[in-house]
C-alpha cells in the first residue's frame, strides 16, 4: 500500500481554543492510484496533505507511506500547491534541479534528470528562461517537472489549477494527468472542483464539514483517466459529479 491513514485525528490548539480539523480518517491508496479528496471549505482537506508530507503530526492515529509511519518531513512525497513557487532568480532548469541539488546529487546527474523531466512536461527549449518569461500554465508544468525530478513515491496536489483561467485549466489537467500516468505516480489531489475530481481520479473521497470525516468513497469507473479531455465528453461524468455534490450536503449558507 502506497499511503494509509489509520484512524487519524488532528486537533489544533488546546483547551477551549482547540479545533479538530479531521476526525477518525481511515483510507488507503494503492501504488499508482490517483485519488481526489473533496469537501466543504475548512473541512481538513489540506491538513491531510500536510500530514502526508510530514508537516503536521496526527494528534492520534498514524499516517503510513510505503508501510512506514510518517514522523517528520517526508522525502518520499512531492508537494504542489496553487502557486508554482518557482525561485525567480533561477532559470527553469535550475529550478527543476533544485530538489536534487539540495540532496547533494552531482551536477551532471541532476542536469540530466531535469532535462528529462522538462521534456516529459513539454518544456524543452525553455530551460534557460526565467519564471517571469513563462505563462502561468508553463510555470505550473515547470513545478510538476521539479516535483517529478526528485522521483517521489507520492505526488500531493493542493488545488494546482485553481488560479488558472478556464482554458488553461482544461489543458493543464490533461497534461498533468498524462504525465503522472506515464510516470506511474501515486497521487492525492485536493480540489473544490467536483468535475475535476471525476475527470482526473480513480476514486473520490468526500469529507464532511469540520471536523472532516469521510462520508462517501466513490469509484470513478471510467476510461481515459490519463486524458481528462477525452473523459470529459462521457455522459457518466455529470451524474457522478452530481452524486458527489449530494454527499456534500451543503446548506444554502455554506454554498454561498
Amino acid at each position: 500500500m502506497a499511503l494509509e491513514f489509520r484512524r487519524v485525528c488532528k486537533t489544533f490548539g488546546f483547551g477551549d481554543a482547540a479545533v479538530t480539523a479531521v476526525d477518525t480518517i481511515d483510507f488507503s491508496v494503492n501504488a499508482g492510484e490517483f485519488v481526489a479528496v473533496v469537501g466543504p471549505s475548512g473541512c481538513g482537506k489540506s491538513t491531510l496533505l500536510s500530514m502526508t508530507a510530514g508537516l503536521y503530526a496526527p494528534t492520534s492515529g498514524a499516517v503510513m507511506v510505503s508501510g512506514q509511519a510518517v514522523t517528520g518531513p517526508n522525502a518520499h512525497v512531492g508537494f504542489m500547491l496553487q502557486k508554482d513557487l518557482l525561485l525567480p532568480w533561477r532559470a527553469i532548469r535550475a529550478n527543476v534541479e533544485f530538489g536534487r541539488e539540495a540532496r547533494g546529487i552531482p551536477k551532471a546527474a541532476r542536469r540530466d534528470r531535469a532535462m528529462a523531466e522538462l521534456d516529459r512536461c513539454q518544456l524543452c527549449g525553455f530551460e534557460g528562461k526565467y519564471p517571469y518569461q513563462l505563462s502561468g500554465g508553463m510555470r505550473q508544468r515547470a513545478a510538476l517537472a521539479r516535483t517529478l525530478a526528485i522521483d517521489p513515491e507520492i505526488i500531493l496536489l493542493g488545488e494546482p489549477f485553481s488560479a488558472l483561467d478556464a482554458q488553461t485549466k482544461l489543458l493543464l489537467q490533461d497534461s498533468f494527468a498524462t504525465t503522472i500516468a506515464e510516470a506511474k505516480k501515486t497521487t492525492l489531489l485536493i480540489t473544490h472542483d467536483l468535475t475535476e475530481a471525476v475527470l482526473m481520479a480513480d476514486r473520490v473521497l468526500v469529507l464532511s464539514e469540520r471536523p472532516g470525516r469521510i462520508v462517501a468513497e466513490i469509484k470513478v469507473d471510467l476510461p481515459h483517466r490519463d486524458r481528462p479531455l477525452k473523459r470529459r465528453v462521457l455522459p457518466e461524468v455529470g451524474p457522478i459529479a452530481a452524486e458527489i455534490f449530494g454527499h456534500l450536503k451543503l446548506t444554502e449558507k455554506a454554498a454561498a
